[in-house]
């Protein structure tokens, strides 16, 4: 996995957005998005909200996905593997790049076909505690007419990327606006952030 982990963290370095195709091997992958379709067909996921806990709202002119958050207390054998994944990570980023990370929280991410997330930062105005945004797709087979990049807003260019599966995306939550964009087909993830204390 180091070769992986190299690849995020020296394309971040280059370009303030790290790339790594098969972040997630293809049967991690394929375990996670069975989870996310049941939680989805069992109607768990809830409508994402902007902001923290403090400061909450629901706008779905805004964001429409619905969301999951993972957790080890649910003691799901593939979301463990992915956390174990994380766990790894984060002790190598630490290691080699003295971040600090401390913590980290993710989530579940579905957005149904006609879906979408505006331009938007990922770190809170209350709450610095967000450093990098992490995002692991988990779909197959994806094609351009299907939409659903993600736009990363640099400050004279911008950056569209496909959602494939088992890419990962790594970025400074405070730098860069991004959004989701429309997507035809239904498109899933996790996401999440990689915290400081």
């Amino acid at each position: 996995m180091e070769k992986i982990f190299d690849c995020l963290i020296d394309s971040f370095i280059e370009d303030k957005v790290g790339i790594a195709e098969n972040f997630l091997n293809v049967s991690l992958a394929a375990h996670l998005k069975d989870n996310l379709i049941g939680l989805f067909e069992n109607k768990a996921l809830l409508n994402a909200g902007i902001g923290n806990s403090a400061v909450i709202n629901q706008d779905k002119l805004i964001r429409s996905d619905v969301i999951y958050w993972l957790d080890r207390k649910h003691e799901n054998q593939h979301e463990n593997d992915f956390f174990d994944l994380m766990d790894e990570f984060v002790v190598y980023l630490n290691r080699t790049c003295y971040t600090g990370i401390a913590d980290y929280e993710f989530h579940y991410t579905l957005y149904e076909p006609g879906t979408f997330y505006k331009k938007h930062m990922d770190q809170f105005q209350n709450n610095g505690s967000r450093q990098y945004s992490m995002i692991m797709y988990l779909n197959a087979d994806w094609q351009l007419e299907d939409g659903g990049e993600l736009r990363i807003y640099h400050q004279n260019v911008e950056q569209d990327i496909a959602p494939n599966n088992g890419k990962s995306v790594f970025f400074k939550s405070s730098d860069l606006a991004h959004e989701v964009l429309l997507t035809h087909k239904q498109r899933m993830s996790i996401t999440g952030w990689l915290k400081i204390g």
